[in-house]
């Protein structure tokens, strides 16, 4: 099972891991081990689906000539986008599956193994085809097949772990209810969709009864959980439910909408125990009329209010966002109050992404669309600036007193402000011994870029 694009993938992947293990197949850590390669594949940008194709035809060379490999098969967002497209553009593929295909997995593979011809999933928007769900339907009844549980029972009931980090994702919904002009994720992942808050501690149970110390919350849209079922501050009481689980040591919650971040949701994650000071906030600009065309909330001035009101209860708390620049009708101007923001707010860390025409979207059919020159211009210097900044922040924070996650026994590990894998990580001076999974309190004494140098402190 190969992994790309964003954590929620990686919850996809492992549970389609203890489905095809629940069904006899055993998983190996080498694709040249592998009768079948799974390819979960990520459709979000152009360069998300460049690398997803590179990664398909690369172990589609893995067949053939007397090897082990037999079938490679796409699943994933871009096999869901684009469905028969990417089978016949790519022949050497022996399959493209979709979310549709999650729940009966094993039977879909052995099928693909048999040589049998699987149809391709069919495209369109998913939440046209939710909607027409009967009359009086509940919205348990859109339940997607790749968010259903995995009834295993034992240590496998709910996911197979592909990796023995101590922390983990955890998925709390699925699909999305924005329109964003720039997005096409509604249109393939569907509905926003909760999920059950006793399923989503009882997975957490799950997850820390294994080893994990820190799990991060991981949907379309985090602030909008408990929404489709009229449950207001559902996110809250679940952190509250959360923080109770023996084992765990940090709940970071991630993909928050601006304009959904209420003051309650601000004090919860500023002061419950257990949950950490992290704000990943998709600004996506700070420009008043790019963010009306990008049929989003908002401006420079009230999302520095929004700062404001999370670092009056937390200083310390870390900050990440992303960008995007280039939109079409994005003047001069626009970007330099962008720029001025950025540099405002103070952020930990910064994704800066060159606008991209995605197929579907209202956005590819805009006026005033820049060349690609001029975005790349924009991508390079708000890039060259998101680092400066990053860094700047990075060495405001030496002296600092900060908790760590230990994820080697080199001394590597995290700081509350740094997310896994994307923000950076923080370094401990010394010998050890060091244990993965250990939390360590330790004074920050250096940076490098955003990466942190620190010393153990009692």
């Amino acid at each position: 099972m190969l992994t790309l694009g964003c954590a929620r993938n990686e919850v996809d992947s492992e549970e389609l891991a203890a489905r095809l293990v629940a069904d006899g197949y055993q998983m190996v850590t080498d694709p040249a081990d592998a009768e079948v390669v799974l390819v979960n594949t990520c459709g979000f940008i152009e360069a998300a689906k460049k690398d997803s194709i590179d990664a398909l035809l690369e172990v589609a060379d893995l067949k053939g000539d007397g090897r082990r490999t037999q079938r490679v098969i796409a699943v994933g967002c871009m096999a869901q986008r684009y469905g028969a497209e990417l089978a016949a553009e790519l022949p050497e593929l022996d399959a493209v599956l979709g979310f549709d295909d999650y729940a009966g997995i094993g039977a879909q593979v052995r099928r693909v193994l048999a040589g049998e011809r699987v149809a391709a999933p069919v495209t369109g928007d998913r939440r046209l085809r939710q909607a027409a769900r009967p009359q009086g339907a509940s919205p348990a009844d859109l339940i997607a097949p790749e968010t259903m549980p995995v009834t295993l029972g034992g240590p496998n009931r709910w996911r197979l772990r592909l990796d023995d980090a101590p922390y983990a994702p955890l998925r709390i919904a699925t699909g999305c209810d924005r329109r964003c002009a720039f997005c096409a994720i509604p249109s393939f992942r569907g509905l926003y969709l909760s999920r059950d808050p006793a399923e989503v501690v009882a997975e957490a149970q799950w997850l820390a009864s294994s080893g994990v110390r820190e799990v991060m919350l991981v949907s379309e849209n985090s602030s909008s959980y408990g929404k489709d079922r009229h449950e207001s501050q559902a996110l809250e009481r679940l952190l509250a439910r959360l923080g109770q689980v023996d084992g765990l040591e940090w709940l970071r919650v991630s993909y928050l909408q601006p304009a959904e971040v209420r003051p309650q949701l601000i004090e919860a994650m500023c002061t419950l125990p257990k949950v950490v000071p992290y704000f990943d906030l998709s600004f996506q600009h700070a420009s008043a009329s790019v963010l009306r065309r990008m049929r989003r909330f908002g401006d420079g001035e009230s999302f520095l209010g929004l700062v404001e009101q999370i670092r009056s209860y937390r200083p310390e708390a870390g900050l990440r966002t992303n960008f995007i620049v280039g939109f079409p009708g994005e003047t001069d101007d626009d970007l330099t109050a962008l720029h001025g923001f950025m540099a405002e707010a103070a952020f930990d860390a910064v994704g800066v992404f060159g606008f991209s025409a995605e197929d579907g979207t209202e956005a590819a059919g805009l006026d005033g669309q820049l060349s690609a020159s001029e975005i790349d211009d924009r991508l390079r210097v708000t890039s060259e600036l998101a680092e400066w900044l990053t860094n700047a922040r990075a060495e405001q924070r030496v002296g600092e007193r900060v908790r760590l996650l230990l994820e080697s026994t080199t001394g590597v590990g995290r700081a509350a402000h740094q997310g896994p894998e994307v923000d950076g990580a923080t370094t401990l001076t010394g010998d050890g011994p060091f244990a993965v999974g250990d939390m360590v309190w330790a004074e920050v004494i250096g940076c490098d870029g955003i990466d942190l140098v620190a010393r153990a402190v009692g």
